[in-house]
């Protein structure tokens, strides 16, 4: 994969700064039946020992941690619910350090409004057997109340997920890890802007998405932005800032003999404003489209965006042609599982090669690209108006997963996903992005199945196999999960 980090790769010439996101915020809670402090002295502070390491674990991953200490009964566990209920938490986790009764932990359940994750991780691998007592016994019981704290949780339509294993299991905690991540993503849309530009590609009836359904499914806030809202900041970004911006780009891309100086210039100037535009509404993701004629303003300030977006999808604000609202979603998602996401489609298929090849014209994710990306110029955009600078470039050789976000016929929203492996091979040299993913069956089988999943014609190529990952977000967000596998 290339090595330079276009997200920072920007300075204080007209650029935003890299803004870090907003930290996953995990509440965590230990706890074990009061009952036997007294009987068997020494488990107590052998059980807090334990719930000090979880805490430690947390600690080392990307997180916040509200930590509400260890809970002995339902009285402490009532107010342990009141303090995560008021640190609007993106996940609880709840420690069965040994048996405790459902009802400690169901009150921080129903009140935290927090997706719940239970761990049962015993001190180590196994007893000792022959010199083990029932108090020492004791500090490996958390599975004992898992089961009741499935049915309890069950009878109370409380969604759960449990990781079981022991304090050191590192298998234990890449399940954990997944978890973490997915709780990432459903923070992202349920905080999330979302900006949409402009107005619909005239008859892409597939990409038609209802911004109240956004709002309703997976949170957050679509922002209806206007072709003049861009454009009135355009005309305020001044000439040295888009000599800085120009720098920049310079950095990041490898410019190619076809770029015209003033077409390169005019993509500097509205990629200043795109950054404004961004930071004035505030926005994690940005989709737009606008037609224009015969040369106008507002058609040159559409057809100058793709470096800009580009830019902007490398630091983490994902931004997709074509009005495509569910795919700059898509682009979130994946970015958010540290798998980049570049806004994507079918182009052809290669069948002496057995790959899809696919990309799209416009932003990419500068962040996956395999080598230094190229900036090609275009004297015409197909399919658009307008002309001017372009991105070229194939994602990182290695696995790769499709990721999209179908609309069923009710409305309701579902992921689309499947994995391949970018492969090396004779790219198109138009300005595109284009990728040739081996799926590992035929293409046109592929090609056949992946249609058929409702998914629409745009989608997010992110880096690694991101299957197992999504599984986790899906139950987060309450959302079926489609793997596309033909094979």
């Amino acid at each position: 994969m290339w090595s330079a980090d276009p997200a920072r790769s920007v300075d204080g010439g007209g650029v935003l700064p890299w803004v870090e996101p907003r930290k996953t915020r995990i509440g965590l809670v230990a706890g074990g039946l009061g009952a036997y402090w007294p009987q068997f002295p020494e488990l107590l502070p052998q059980l807090q020992a334990s719930a000090r390491r979880v805490a430690e674990r947390f600690g080392e991953f990307d997180c916040e941690v509200v930590d509400v200490g260890f809970i002995s009964d339902a009285q402490e566990g009532a107010a342990a619910a009141e303090k995560l209920r008021l640190a609007d938490c993106d996940l609880i986790v709840g420690f069965l350090t040994t048996y405790m009764t459902a009802s400690m932990l169901v009150p921080v359940a129903q009140r935290s409004g927090a997706p719940v994750l239970l761990l049962n991780l015993q001190p180590t691998e196994a007893m000792d057997h022959a010199s083990f007592d029932t108090g020492a016994w004791l500090a490996y019981c958390g599975a004992c109340p898992l089961p009741e704290m499935a049915n309890a949780f069950e009878r109370c339509g409380i969604d759960f997920r449990s990781v079981s294993g022991y304090l050191e299991d590192e298998r234990a905690w890449a399940r954990i890890h997944r978890w973490l991540k997915a709780a990432g993503v459903r923070a992202a849309f349920r905080h999330g802007r979302h900006g949409l530009l402009g107005h619909l590609y005239p008859g892409m009836m597939d990409v038609i998405t209802d911004p109240t359904l956004v709002s309703a499914q997976l949170g957050g806030h679509v922002e209806i932005l206007e072709i003049d809202d861009l454009r009135v900041r355009v005309e305020k970004v001044t000439a040295a800032e888009t000599e800085a911006r120009m720098k920049v780009a310079q950095d990041v891309f490898t410019l190619d003999d076809s770029v015209v100086e003033d077409d390169f210039r005019w993509g500097a100037t509205v990629s200043v404003a795109l950054d404004r535009l961004v930071e004035d509404f505030q926005l994690d993701t940005l989709a737009y489209y606008h037609r224009g004629l015969d040369g106008e303003t507002h058609e040159r300030v559409a057809a100058g965006m793709i470096l800009g977006a580009s830019l902007l999808t490398a630091r983490g604000v994902p931004a997709a042609g074509e009005y495509e609202l569910r795919t700059s979603l898509a682009m979130l998602m994946m970015d958010k599982l540290g798998a980049g996401g570049s806004f994507t489609e079918l182009q052809a298929l290669n069948f002496h090669d057995n790959v899809v090849e696919m990309g799209h014209d416009g932003p990419a994710h500068l962040a996956i690209s395999s080598a230094k990306p190229l900036l090609r110029g275009l004297g015409v955009y197909h399919g658009k108006r307008g002309w001017g600078v372009s991105v070229e470039f194939d994602v990182a050789h290695g696995p790769v997963t499709a990721l999209g976000l179908g609309q069923l016929r009710d409305g309701t929203f579902k992921l689309i996903a499947s994995e391949g492996e970018v492969v090396p091979g004779p790219l198109l040299q138009i300005g595109n992005t284009t990728s040739r993913v081996d799926f590992g069956c035929d293409p046109g089988e592929w090609t056949d199945a992946w249609s058929a999943s409702g998914v629409a014609h745009h989608w997010a190529l992110g880096t690694g196999h991101q299957v197992a990952d999504l599984k986790a977000v899906s139950s987060l967000l309450h959302l079926p999960l489609e793997v596309i596998n033909p094979a």
